[in-house]
């Protein structure tokens, strides 16, 4: 078994770097953090910890369908920027925003009949 803390190193030095490559280059850092490192990392720790492969095909078919309501932070986010809303209020909104759409995905797929 991996140690947890080997897993928080690793995860924590993607974050430092991706930081680290925005100061010099956002187009880098954006292909970067737009790569689903975070989504292997965890699927690939969940795997090592338990064998189950099965709980990694649930983790990935959640993911998938919890990615989309993220992208609201992306419109969101920049528009308010690029509109001169300080940088702490757009956040926040973007935040918020995100959110509402994670409930509305949730709710949505509960309708449907398909379980995160």
């Amino acid at each position: 078994m991996i140690p947890l803390v080997v897993k928080i190193a690793i995860t924590t030095a993607l974050v430092v770097v991706i930081s680290e490559v925005a100061r010099r280059s956002s187009f880098a850092a954006a292909l970067i953090m737009s790569l689903p490192i975070v989504s292997i990392l965890s699927m690939t720790w969940l795997y090592v910890d338990n064998r189950d492969p099965i709980a990694v095909a649930r983790l990935s078919t959640s993911t998938l369908w919890l990615v989309l309501p993220s992208l609201v932070l992306f419109v969101v986010l920049p528009v308010m920027l690029r509109r001169n809303v300080g940088f702490t209020l757009s956040m926040l909104v973007a935040c918020a925003a995100t959110i509402a759409s994670y409930f509305v995905m949730v709710h949505g797929l509960g309708r449907l009949g398909i379980k995160l």
